[in-house]
């Protein structure tokens, strides 16, 4: 059971980091590799090939901005669940984002913009195939809940 996360360049870093750091937490191994769409497809195509050819549980957590085509890319090549967190950019006033929703068909990588939301997207996924992780999502969303009314009785 794993995450891989593939970065379309190095300068992603700082936000998978925000991904593994989650991951940590909850438990979950993962794995990253720095692959691009548009400069590497040949290695990147291995690289998923190479995942595909494994028996056991993985999700993979595609980290590009700008074009954005990793995400598309991996999502063409694996029958793997693929989450796409794509690292924002102000200098394009947010519109960057547009590439990680408008897919081909058949081609249907999930968008989370949120490092913490796809990390714990991933591992809901992974969640299935693992009752200790399972358990401790219902733990954390019980933790949530109990924050939500301590907050609720603070106003009364």
């Amino acid at each position: 059971m794993k995450v891989v996360l593939l970065m379309g360049s190095r300068s992603d870093l700082d936000h998978v980091t925000r991904i593994t750091d989650q991951l940590d937490l909850w438990q979950v191994p993962w794995e990253r590799h720095v692959a691009s769409a548009h400069k590497s497809v040949r290695y990147l195509l291995r690289l998923i090939e190479a995942y595909n050819g494994l028996d056991e549980p993985t999700v993979f957590i595609a980290v590009a901005g700008r074009s954005n085509a990793l995400a598309g890319m991996l999502d063409a090549n694996t029958p793997l669940p693929v989450i796409t967190c794509p690292p924002v950019a102000s200098s394009f006033g947010g519109a960057d984002v547009y590439s990680s929703l408008r897919m081909p068909s058949g081609v249907a990588p999930a968008v989370v913009l949120e490092p913490q939301g796809a990390a714990l997207a991933a591992a809901k996924i992974l969640a299935l195939y693992d009752p200790a992780l399972r358990a401790r999502l219902v733990a954390f969303q019980e933790q949530l809940t109990q924050e939500v009314i301590r907050a609720d009785q603070s106003v009364q």
